[in-house]
């Protein structure tokens, strides 16, 4: 049975714009060229920004040297906001927008009681608030003209508040997660109509459900505590573990290849956050496979990013980025970066971590205070630089 829900009365108006997107993801921002004179076309982009206690720094993406610090809360959560230029950074306040160009750390802020997920997708960024179950849709390119005022965006309401989702396809289906304060349980796929969204399709086959990726062809995988959720063409597929509790909590995804590799926990009482094991979910067969890594493989949630030749790339406890071929669940490369380093206590507290542009990774290294750039064709680590803080969160102004 279809569902209505009434769309916030303030940007129902903008629905037909910001939601039916067409452009392919990682373009956002780049299918309209800025102005020379604006703001985004007079400075340099791509810059890598980290997070530590009471800061965050803006660093060169090449020689890796402190552009620019600012103040900020003593935890911070940083997330690309797909532009090629801005991060979302998460406080007690909402999501405060860092140029990075300039660089400032701007008074742009879309209020949010607890700023959770960011995800990029086609010409949309999508902000979810899980201290109210709202999902915020803005225009990639919304900055393109300056920070003086925020782009005009549209917003869909949960029935109840929880740690959730979203992400708007490129025909403008919003697919979103389901919970409550308590518990959460699936997801929905919906469809803005004038003043209203409509519910296409549902799934409450997803226990725990968290994160998500999406995959060529726009199937979309949210991990659950018992394998993983799959939408693609309007319709919903529980993947199911082969354990009974199988956990995947992050989906890393190419969106030209058709297999997620996620990370896997199958025992729920097991105490730190370090992880043996990764998903292979082909989204084209629809499968889901587990595949244990060798003993001295160990990595958090931080730890796995998608790269050169669809590869995935595991920053391990050993201090070295192993290569898995997510086609044959094999590890074919070993590039030794940083000395061996243990898991963290909490997840917040500072481990190393790995984002990648291109064809370019950059590994935090916090027992050092330090950032690497690894060219991943080679293994080489081309740049280092030392810092005066501690780097904990890590992202990278890709567009």
């Amino acid at each position: 049975m279809k569902r209505h829900m009434r769309m916030s009365a303030a940007v129902a108006a903008l629905a037909g714009v910001s939601l039916l997107a067409t452009a392919c993801a990682g373009g956002a921002g780049s299918t309209a060229p800025a102005d020379e004179e604006s703001p985004a076309a007079a400075t340099e982009t791509g810059r890598v920004a980290i997070s530590y206690p009471g800061g965050i720094a803006v660093l060169d993406p090449e020689t890796l040297e402190v552009v620019d610090e600012f103040e900020t809360e003593e935890f911070t959560r940083l997330n690309p906001f797909g532009d090629g230029r801005t991060i979302a950074v998460t406080t007690s306040e909402g999501f405060q927008m860092l140029d990075t160009a300039e660089p400032a750390l701007t008074d742009a802020l879309f209020e949010a009681t607890t700023a959770g997920h960011v995800v990029i997708h086609g010409e949309n960024t999508v902000l979810f608030d899980d201290g109210t179950g709202t999902t915020t849709i803005v225009p990639t390119d919304g900055f393109a003209e300056g920070y003086d005022a925020l782009p005009e965006s549209t917003t869909y309401t949960a029935d109840a508040a929880h740690h959730g989702v979203s992400i708007v396809l490129e025909d403008g289906t919003l697919v979103t997660t389901v919970g409550d304060e308590t518990s959460r349980s699936g997801a929905m796929a919906l469809h803005a109509h004038d003043d209203h969204w409509d519910e296409a399709a549902a799934s409450a086959e997803c226990p725990g459900i968290h994160g998500e990726g999406t995959a060529a062809d726009e199937a979309v995988i949210f991990g659950c505590e018992n394998g993983a959720l799959l939408f693609k063409d309007e319709t919903f597929t529980k993947l199911t573990a082969p354990d009974a509790y199988g956990r995947m909590g992050n989906a890393f995804v190419s969106e030209t290849s058709p297999i997620v590799v996620g990370d896997y926990k199958n025992d729920p009482d097991a105490e730190g956050y370090l992880l043996s094991a990764v998903t292979l979910i082909d989204t084209a067969a629809e499968t889901l496979e587990v595949v244990e890594l060798p003993a001295e493989v160990r990595y958090t949630f931080r730890d796995i990013a998608r790269g050169p030749g669809d590869l995935a790339y595991i920053l391990s406890t050993d201090g070295q980025i192993h290569v898995l071929d997510p086609e044959t669940g094999e590890l074919t490369e070993s590039y030794p970066v940083i000395d061996p380093w243990e898991g963290p206590a909490e997840w917040r507290d500072a481990h190393p971590a790995i984002k990648v542009d291109g064809d370019i990774a950059y590994v935090t290294e916090p027992a050092a205070n330090s950032v690497h750039a690894v060219d991943l064709t080679t293994g080489e680590v081309i740049a280092s630089v030392e810092l005066d803080h501690t780097p904990n969160e890590l992202a990278v102004a890709i567009g």
